[in-house]
This record gives structure tokens, C-alpha cells and sequence, in this order.
């Protein structure tokens, strides 16, 4: 049957909503903008070589610090190759660069060029060297060129938005399996948590703290994915064999992991790890881009795999349209709850690993809330919460969404409170759009056709 421009619309219109966003933040985070470290260094040789004229005495000005002292040695580099002539490099503050004029005046030498960074061209001991050095003669102070460009498509900043939503969008995997089926996972935060401080404890404990080998802190991590995973087959053994509701199940079983998170880290952080243990978190891969981005992406396509070619995907979707049908049609649909809990907080000790990692500590603490952000994910992709309807691909751009709102409130400074209003109006936005998608405008004709 031909997709319908409604239903497509119902499918993917949160890529446009997400397009939409990111242009928005683009345009109101536009500023002056200007290159650092070494593209600003070859920007400013360029400059000098141009326009200096022949064999221009430089004189160097930077701050005392890493992009400033990067700028400085790529600079050098880029002149050693030309007929110009480095005098010096000041690396400090405006009294240290006021100092190396004055040295330079009372010697009688000339200056052609004070090449600097934005910052340190600012400062006012260039402000009328005429004036104030005219033994140095006419030296022009060169600094980056400026232009217009958003702060919000920064590459640091889109890297900056990818990594932290990482561990979200890890866990919405498992969680929109769980409302595919027409359940509910609120668990997920807490074993998070819990996940992380497991894995801390066992590096610290048992795998050599601050000395532990890869393969160790490698079975920590399994470890306290596969004791969150058990979990979540007791959460999905309480659903499926005596058929309590899954926010009543997964409300205790969240308190329950928050406490024993707490109890185990006995209510502080742990931090006696290696410092190769962030590479997970922190390290970078491919492209360079994060080693947590990297893995998201594998985990969603292996995702899209199986909710879309695999029998266990069907299943899921069959047990969350109708289940008696799924039953009738020999679904084993217990079975395919108990997976869907399993994966779920499977996942959410795999985030706990990440954000581990990420953090280099385990904290009971971690993963406050996130049980909301994951759900406001997969809603906002268009998974419905009454089940049987839901795409891996819509809870990633769902999962985007969510971190560009916030990442573009961040940008423009708005307070966070503003910012849990504005969260808390997409999430019902979405459940609202989810309503009307099956049930139509009141009053109205009915959903939407398929």
C-alpha cells in the first residue's frame, strides 16, 4: 500500500521539526567569530607575507595559554619558511608585552609587524604605538580576520551535542522496544546509576583500582550490564506471571536500584580508576569522532535490524497492537515481554558504563531524571505510548531533538527552569500529536488514514 503524505508525515515529520530547530538556534546563536590555534596561524602568515613587504621584523604577542601558545609555535613555523624575521615571542600578559616593546625601543629596533590573537589584540598597550614607541616606527598590529557564523554549528559544539546525548539515546533503544509492547520502564535512571557504580566498585575492588588492566575493567563493565539485564528479567518475570502493571513494577524496581546504588557506593563517589578507563567515554574513534557516538550508531542500526527484519521486531510490534491477537496467532508473548525488559535495562547498565567512563567516577547520583529524558526521547519520535507503533530512527531524531532544545537554550542563556517549561511543553506536544494521530480532532473525522 502507497505511504500517504499524512502518514509519512506521522512517521518523519519530526526530521523537519529537527531541521527546523537546528536553523532557528543557527540564526539566533549568530556571532563574530574568529579562527584559533593553528587555522588562526596560517591565516595571520598569510597576512604578514602579503602585506608586510620585504623581510618585516615580527614580534610575536599571545596569552599564556594552550590555543594561544599553539598559535605562537604554528606561526613561527609557518615564517620560519619566509623571509620574514621573528624577533621575539611574548607569551603572558599586556605588562610582559608592554615590557618587550620597551626593550625593543630603547635598543633603536624596528618593528614591523606585532602579530597577536583576537584577545591579546585588544589589549591597550597597542592602542597608539606611534605614540608611545616611536622608536619602534610604524609596526601593524595583525590578528585573525573575523566573520559571521553561529555558535551553534561549531564543530566542537555539534561533537558536544552528539556525545552527551549518547547515553540517552542508548537507553531509549531498549525503552521504545518496552513501549512498542504497551509497556513502561521508569526503572532506568536508577540502574544507570547503579550500573556505574557497580562497575566502579568492581575496578576499585577487584580489577586493581587506579593499576587495572583493559581486560579488567572490561568484565566490570559485562558484570554490571549483566546484573542490570537480570533486573530487568525480574521486572518483566513480575509483569508477564502475575500481571502487575509495568509502572507500578518498574516504579518499585527504580527505587529499589537508587537505593542500592546508594548502599554500595556508601554514599560517595568512586573514583580509584585508570586513566585509560575513560576511553569509552571520552576517547575518540573514527573521523575522531566519540567513541560513545560510535557506538550508538552501531547499537541503532543493529536495533533497526531487528525491529524491522527480524522476528523478535514483528513480535514486538504484534504484542503492542493487540496482545490476545499476538497470543491467538502463537506469539509467545510473555517471552517477548521478558526481552523487551531485558534489553531495556540491559542498555540502561550499558549507559551507566558510558556515563562511567564519561565521568571517570560512579556516583549514585548519575542518571537523576534521565527515566523522563529517555521517554521524552522515544514520545517525541513518534513511538506511541499506547504501544504497536514505533521506529528505531524516530527515537534517534527524537533523542536529537530533545539535546538540541537544550543545547540551543544553553547557547541563548535561558535559565533552567525556563528550560524544564519548554521541555515539559515538547513532551506533552508530542503525547498531544501522538492522540490526535489515532483518535483525530475532537469532533473531528476520526485519525488520520493508514
Amino acid at each position: 500500500m502507497a505511504r500517504t503524505p499524512s502518514r509519512f508525515l506521522a512517521d518523519y515529520g519530526m526530521i523537519f521539526v529537527l531541521a527546523l530547530l537546528c536553523v532557528f538556534f543557527s540564526v539566533a546563536t549568530m556571532s563574530e567569530q574568529s579562527p584559533t590555534g593553528e587555522a588562526a596561524a596560517r591565516q595571520v602568515a598569510t597576512a604578514i607575507t602579503s602585506k608586510a613587504g620585504t623581510a618585516p621584523r615580527v614580534l610575536i604577542v599571545v596569552r599564556e595559554q594552550a590555543d594561544d601558545a599553539l598559535f605562537a609555535s604554528k606561526l613561527e613555523e609557518a615564517l620560519a619558511a619566509t623571509d620574514v624575521k621573528v624577533v621575539a615571542v611574548v607569551k603572558g600578559e599586556p605588562k610582559d608585552a608592554r615590557a618587550a616593546l620597551q626593550k625593543f625601543a630603547a635598543a633603536g629596533d624596528k618593528l614591523d609587524v606585532i602579530a597577536c590573537t583576537r584577545e591579546s589584540a585588544a589589549w591597550l598597550v597597542f592602542a597608539d604605538l606611534k605614540t608611545d614607541f616611536p622608536a619602534l616606527g610604524d609596526p601593524k598590529v595583525v590578528q585573525p580576520a573575523t566573520q559571521k557564523w553561529p555558535n551553534f554549528l561549531k564543530s566542537e559544539n555539534l561533537v558536544n551535542i552528539a556525545n552527551q546525548i549518547a547515553v540517552i539515546a542508548i537507553i531509549a533503544i531498549g525503552v521504545t522496544m518496552v513501549i512498542v509492547t504497551g509497556g513502561i520502564d521508569l526503572s532506568v535512571g536508577s540502574l544507570l546509576a547503579l550500573s556505574a557504580v557497580l562497575t566502579t566498585r568492581f575496578i576499585r575492588d577487584y580489577a586493581g583500582a587506579e593499576q587495572a588492566s583493559a581486560s579488567g575493567m572490561l568484565l566490570a563493565g559485562l558484570a554490571a550490564v549483566l546484573i542490570c539485564g537480570l533486573i530487568g528479567a525480574f521486572s518483566g518475570g513480575m509483569i508477564t506471571a502475575f500481571d502487575i502493571p509495568p509502572f507500578i513494577v518498574t516504579l518499585a524496581v527504580m527505587l529499589v536500584g537508587s537505593g542500592l546504588a546508594y548502599i554500595l557506593a556508601a554514599g560517595q563517589s568512586i573514583y580509584q580508576l585508570p586513566e585509560s578507563f575513560v576511553v569509552l567515554g571520552r576517547g575518540e574513534g573514527l573521523w575522531k569522532i566519540p567513541n560513545a557516538v560510535l557506538l550508538m550508531v552501531l547499537l541503532y542500526g543493529v536495533a533497526h535490524v531487528v525491529m524491522s527484519r527480524m522476528r523478535l521486531g514483528r513480535h514486538l510490534y504484534a504484542v503492542g497492537g493487540n496482545r490476545e491477537a499476538a497470543r491467538l496467532s502463537g506469539v509467545p508473548v510473555q517471552r517477548v515481554l521478558l526481552c523487551a525488559y531485558v534489553a531495556s535495562a540491559a542498555l540502561a547498565g550499558l549507559g551507566g558504563v558510558i556515563m562511567a567512563s564519561q565521568l571517570k567516577s560512579g556516583s549514585a547520583t548519575y542518571g537523576n531524571m534521565y527515566e523522563l529524558y529517555v521517554i521524552a526521547a522515544v514520545v517525541v519520535g513518534g513511538t506511541s505510548l499506547s504501544g504497536g507503533e514505533g521506529k528505531m530512527f524516530g527515537t534517534l531524531i527524537g533523542a536529537f531533538t530533545i539535546a538540541v532544545i537544550q543545547n540551543g537554550m544553553n547557547l541563548t542563556n535561558v535559565e533552567s527552569y525556563t528550560q524544564k517549561v519548554v521541555l515539559g511543553s515538547v513532551i506533552l506536544g508530542a503525547v498531544l500529536l501522538d492522540k490526535i494521530r489515532h483518535r483525530g480532532w475532537p469532533g473531528g473525522k476520526g485519525p488520520a488514514p493508514r
